[in-house]
């Protein structure tokens, strides 16, 4: 079975990585993504400038591979927008790895060939059947030594409802909704924006990133209103360690947001959670909380509540994943943001993301599932660890290699998105991931203006 590909699912940051990584090893390889191009999710938040520096966003292998070809490396210290990032890196490595990376091509489905999930014989020795449908609807399947999911969770925003289920009237109100950071360089964008009642919901390093551009645009134009919606009872440490957080550039994204806070541009409504979607006969909405408050007049949502994996094309899949998270379940204890909110994760790799089903890894960003605060450079040594345990190095597998910076701060347990706690998790709440990147996605690393 050695001889069939490893199938990478996603051709984004960490897709793109392991198939350099599995490459480097001598490793077969195919890598299927869905958009048009290799970082097509990127792509769509491609205004919005992260804050790891490019020589936290290059794979180690990648960058060899891309060394070979003559790539100019931006400069280390710099920091991309979405749009640098998928330009000057993901579409070049993409092009570096050559046909191993098939593009307009979705995995609809994954099991265990000839076999259902409840069929024990052969699921550590029958290779795994990966079914595809390429953009002019063609279906075929391929056989797999190995699946890495690395399709993240950008498609699959949490809602406005304070449930973790839309809000009543959600998806009524979609128009007016947006569930990612507004370009607000587009002059269309800019339109629907300038001049209205805007709510920003959420509390992870996209809503921050949110709360700084749109407090620009309430600066230029009168009459523009912006109401920060958070589920927490206080505002307390959502603006993260400041000059203590080790990645200096999210640092000084939260308190950027700190001083839009503080010079008025915008309210902060606190202890709210959305149970519902009122239209008004003006084309207005109002937004009713659990216990009644009414947020009335509001013309625009920006909903900035973090992400969840799509795990519905895995179901033929025997996964072991944590019932709250819905993370693997020997990675969720490090990520639980009920637990721990200090930023620095245990760097960890196959034995942490491996599955009662053989061969089959989430990484990335969809290996947090809920958990906020990813950053690429955790998936980066997820998907090197991977690679060396499926060419039999265990030693490297089983290696740790870097460590994650810390955001400076620290919450208490038990008290995330409370909204009757005057202390709060400092994590990205709200619902979830935030986005970067992720949506990322916040995200790949969490967004931020900067």
């Amino acid at each position: 079975m050695n001889e069939l590909p490893v199938v990478v699912v996603g051709a984004g940051p960490i897709g793109l990585a392991a198939a350099a990584q599995l490459r480097e090893r001598e490793l077969p390889v195919v890598v299927f993504e869905r958009g048009a191009t290799a970082g097509a999710a990127v792509s769509q938040w491609n205004h919005v400038r992260v804050f790891s520096r490019w020589g936290e966003l290059i794979d180690p292998a990648a960058r060899r591979l891309l060394d070979a070809t003559g790539w100019s490396a931006p400069a280390e210290n710099s920091y991309p927008t979405g749009q640098d990032w998928a330009r000057d890196y993901l579409i070049p490595l993409a092009d570096a790895l050559g046909d191993i990376v098939r593009v307009g091509t979705e995995v609809v489905g994954v099991a265990r060939r000839g076999r259902d999930l409840v069929v024990d014989s052969g699921r550590d020795s029958e290779p795994l059947s990966v079914h595809i449908r390429d953009a002019d609807g063609t279906e075929d399947r391929v056989r797999a030594r190995a699946v890495i999911d690395a399709s993240g969770t950008w498609g699959t925003p949490n809602p406005l409802g304070g449930e973790g289920l839309p809000a009543l009237g959600e998806a009524a109100a979609g128009e007016v909704i947006e569930y990612r950071v507004p370009d607000l360089d587009n002059p269309q964008m800019r339109a629907r924006y300038a001049g209205r009642h805007i709510v920003i919901a959420g509390s992870g390093h996209s809503a921050l990133t949110a709360i700084v551009a749109l407090a620009g645009l309430a600066e230029r134009e009168p009459g523009t209103l912006i109401s920060w919606v958070l589920r927490r009872g206080d505002v307390a440490d959502t603006f993260g360690g400041g000059e203590a957080d080790q990645l200096p550039a999210r640092g000084a994204l939260g308190q950027r947001a700190k001083a839009a806070v503080a010079a008025g541009h915008l309210r902060v409504v606190t202890g709210f959670r959305t149970a519902a979607i009122e239209p008004d006969t003006s084309g207005r909405y109002t937004l009713v909380s659990d216990t009644g408050q009414r947020l009335e007049d509001v013309d625009r949502m920006v909903v900035l509540t973090g992400f969840r994996p799509d795990l519905s094309w895995l179901s033929e899949i025997r996964l072991g994943l944590d019932p709250v998270l819905q993370a693997p379940t020997q990675l969720a204890p490090l990520i639980d943001p009920n637990v721990h909110s200090c930023g620095t994760v245990y760097p960890h790799g196959v034995t942490e993301l491996s599955h009662p089903e053989p061969n089959v890894y989430l990484a990335g960003m969809k290996s947090y599932g809920r958990a906020p605060t990813f950053l690429a450079m955790t998936g980066y040594e997820q998907v090197r660890s991977i690679a060396a345990a499926l060419a039999g190095d265990n030693e490297s597998a089983t290696r740790v290699e870097f460590t994650l910076p810390d955001t400076g701060v620290c919450g208490g347990a038990g008290v995330f998105d409370d909204p009757n706690s005057a202390t709060a998790d400092t994590a990205d709440s709200g619902g979830g991931q935030s986005g970067a990147p992720q949506p990322e996605l916040i995200t790949l690393t969490a967004p931020a203006r900067v």
